[in-house]
């Protein structure tokens, strides 16, 4: 069993920047992949970001493309960033960090490790 724990979170004003980050420990491995999902109410929960266990491989949802950028941070990949910029409205959602052994997709999937979230509010 994997712990995520995210921190981060915040009311910001539309334009800023905001830095989570989420960090894994119990059952951890090498192969490791990290990610962030978002969820506003009434949605449906949607992929935003994640790294694959190497660090290397990252990949985007389409909305946050060219303004997120996802990392890992400490050497033994466990701690996973990610830097929010220009941030807008629609971003308002509570941020939830994921973990699986393999790749993470898009759709969220309950086997999956899943972090309780960390709340970013986007005013205008």
């Amino acid at each position: 069993q994997v712990q995520l724990v995210e921190s981060g979170g915040g009311l910001v004003q539309v334009g800023d920047s905001l830095r989570l980050s989420c960090e894994a420990s119990g059952r951890t491995s090498a192969a490791l992949s990290m990610g962030w999902f978002r969820q506003a109410p009434g949605k449906e929960r949607e992929f935003v970001a994640a790294v694959n266990w190497d660090g290397i491989i990252k990949y985007y949802g389409d909305s946050v493309k060219g303004r997120f950028t996802i990392s890992k941070e400490d050497n033994a990949k466990k701690t996973v960033n990610l830097q929010m910029n220009s941030l807008q409205p629609e971003d308002t959602a509570l941020y939830l960090c994921t973990a699986v052994e393999g790749v993470i997709t898009a759709t969220p999937n309950p086997t999956y490790s899943w972090g309780p979230g960390t709340q970013v509010t986007v005013s205008t």
